[in-house]
């Protein structure tokens, strides 16, 4: 096989085609891969960063060349969607990203709904797709991943969260009504970033886990408002990632369900028994994001090793990347893939 360029592996790995080693990729959002060594080194600081589609452009193109993730990933967090729709956000500092501050809603049937078509001309969404559409420009054989906050941790993110959890049992038509609506603004969403050049879309839902909702609610809200999310994204011709955070034992039959090119998972997780319960799917993982921060290099690379061995799909940072991550830890995770 020729030598193919990191967007054309991939894609072919995101079709279930052959390849002739995993992709190594950190997509951004709840897994970012902007460190504060990376930050140091090229001068661009959180919190200042989030909102400059310049600023956004430059960081990405350093962090994947001293990374050497086979991606750009934008954004650095997972509040872009939460603040559009009204919450209050803590943008951090230099060693952490933004966060929900204060929810916009104390009740579900509180959320008052917005034409989403109007609600991704807000916020940070314009710089965000100008820096993909830039990067993209640039760098035309290595992917953009552009990632979304998948619906249940979206609507969790506006609605106090343990109020709307409970409101999954006791007021479940309040519940699909917010899940509905922040589903549509999230397909407004993923459309701009393909419009602007994204190639892959990543969804991390980390509220949507077995843990936290069981296996009922899982499947009776995480599964369905996920698949209409990448129902959509297919429609535009576009491949998605989906992210569960946890221990997925007890969500392995509905998580089947789940139409997303990949599944990627948490470092608890065997990700051979996950490829088994989709019939041969797209995995992605799971190397240990405390591993990455902790660890020494050999370490690192005696993981990722493992993974490559055990022929997982696309090689990943597990879950979120703490900014302290060593930047040589995560290059010896990048290069043991690459070289090995």
């Amino acid at each position: 096989m020729n030598e193919l360029s990191p967007k054309e592996r991939l894609d072919r790995v995101l079709a279930g085609k052959t390849v002739d080693r995993p992709p190594v990729i950190c997509p951004g959002g709840m897994m970012n891969s902007a460190t504060t060594d990376v930050m140091d080194e090229c001068g661009l600081f959180f919190p200042e960063v989030h909102k400059s589609a310049a600023d956004m452009a430059r960081l990405s193109t350093a962090v994947q060349q001293r990374t050497g993730f086979e991606n750009f990933g934008i954004p650095y967090c997972m509040t872009v969607e939460a603040e559009i729709l009204g919450s209050e956000i803590d943008f951090g500092n230099h060693d952490c990203e933004p966060k929900i501050a204060k929810e916009y809603y104390a009740h579900s049937a509180d959320v008052i709904q917005r034409d989403p078509k109007e609600l991704v001309k807000e916020g940070r969404i314009a710089a965000i797709a100008e820096a993909g559409f830039a990067i993209s420009r640039q760098q035309p054989d290595i992917p953009v991943i552009g990632s979304l906050t998948g619906p249940v941790s979206t609507a969790a993110s506006i609605v106090d969260p343990m109020v709307f959890l409970k409101e999954l049992r006791k007021d479940k038509e309040n519940a699909h009504r917010v899940l509905d609506y922040v589903t549509d603004f999230l397909i407004e969403y993923a459309r701009v970033l393909v419009d602007s050049g994204f190639s892959v879309i990543t969804i991390a839902d980390p509220t949507a886990t077995g843990e936290i909702l069981g296996p009922k609610m899982f499947g009776d809200y995480a599964v369905p408002y996920l698949n209409k999310l990448l129902d959509a994204i297919h429609a535009m011709d576009t491949k998605a990632i989906v992210h569960i955070c946890g221990r997925l034992d007890a969500v392995k039959k509905p998580l089947s369900a789940i139409r997303g090119d990949a599944i990627s998972t948490d470092a608890m997780v065997n990700l051979l028994d996950i490829k088994e319960v989709r019939d041969g799917g797209v995995v992605m993982g799971n190397v240990s994001t405390f591993a990455l921060q902790l660890q020494t290099p050999d370490v690192i690379q005696q993981v990722t090793e493992r993974l490559v061995n055990n022929k997982i799909d696309i090689i990943s940072p597990a879950c979120g990347l703490s900014t302290k991550t060593p930047v040589q830890n995560i290059a010896a995770m990048t290069g043991t893939v690459k070289y090995s």
